[in-house]
């Protein structure tokens, strides 16, 4: 990119929906319904908001959980209405929104459970597994103790990365061709290639290493091959194209930007809380919410989880 091209810009002023989440995440765009969920880490909750309604407020929907929630995906052959897929605590677990209760699908250790780690972030990749990453949970001690793990559906769980400690975003390219992953704590988006016919991935490099006070967060991945990577403490949320390069950014009036996701044209943007002393009174009454632009350019629909019938008979 040359240095005399200006970067494409965005402002956005006022949240769409302000939910004051604790940590807000995983925004996910439910085509069936045309609504939009995302999740609160912190508070663990489940929200769900009518993007079809002019008073979003009104529609909000939300489970509370006795787990940290930290994802969702919808299942191949399940109405979501009635079941998704979430990252909890200790592994992947089928939601049932109705009654509100989860079965874990699997844990993370075919042993006993690590109190010291939760779930992070994840995606379905084209071959309907879950990619998912674990890292020290809230209010202890942050250490290089995670993973990022594949779930394939059945009762086991493989790890793909260790140590890591806060492993974000997993997105593919739009032919399939290339994985990539964010790792918060070092700044850098990594590249694998991946091969559509195995599923396995080689050759990582990093694609892109961030250059700024703040911790890359969650991304998804635009029909161009663009990555809009949400940076956490940047106020922020960057536009990386195929080469790596930054070539625009959405400035947002609160500090903690957590993850993307498209609807459309326009982008959805989730964020966290933010303590009186972190930020300007706006910074922290707008902290946790939820925003949107239109950045003329639609997303990658996300891949469907397959999960096993011998696990779950339902599916």
């Amino acid at each position: 990119m040359s240095a005399k091209t200006e970067l494409q810009q965005w402002h956005i002023t006022e949240p769409y929906l302000n939910l004051h989440c604790g940590l807000g995440e995983g925004p996910y765009y439910e085509a069936a319904t045309h609504h939009l969920r995302f999740v609160d880490i912190k508070k663990q909750r489940v929200h769900t908001v009518d993007l079809n309604s002019p008073d979003p407020a009104s529609t909000v929907e939300t489970i509370q959980l006795d787990t940290p929630v930290t994802v969702t995906a919808d299942i191949e052959g399940v109405d979501p209405l009635d079941r998704i897929i979430i990252g909890a605590k200790y592994g992947v677990a089928a939601l049932d929104r109705r009654s509100g209760t989860y079965e874990y699908v699997a844990r993370f250790s075919a042993d006993a459970d690590n109190e010291r780690l939760r779930s992070n972030d994840g995606a379905v990749d084209p071959h309907g597994r879950f990619w998912l990453g674990s890292m020290t949970d809230i209010g202890l001690d942050l250490q290089p103790e995670g993973s990022v793990f594949l779930f394939d559906g059945t009762r086991t769980a493989r790890s793909m990365r260790h140590p890591v400690t806060i492993p974000n975003s997993v997105g593919w390219s739009p032919d399939g061709r290339t994985l990539y992953f964010t790792h918060s704590t070092e700044r850098v988006i990594f590249a694998s290639d991946y091969d559509p016919a195995s599923g396995d991935t080689s050759l990582e490099r990093a694609f892109y290493v961030h250059d700024g006070p703040g911790e890359p967060d969650g991304f998804r991945v635009d029909v161009d091959g663009n990555l809009w990577q949400a940076v956490y403490g940047e106020s922020r949320v960057l536009k990386i194209s195929p080469a790596g390069e930054l070539v625009g950014e959405v400035r947002l009036p609160t500090k903690n930007v957590t993850c993307t996701q498209f609807v459309g044209t326009e982008l959805f943007i989730t964020t966290a809380g933010m303590q009186r002393d972190e930020g300007t009174a706006e910074e922290v009454e707008l902290s946790g919410a939820l925003f949107r632009v239109d950045v003329g350019v639609k997303g990658l629909d996300p891949f469907l989880f397959k999960l096993s019938k011998a696990v779950d008979p339902e599916s």
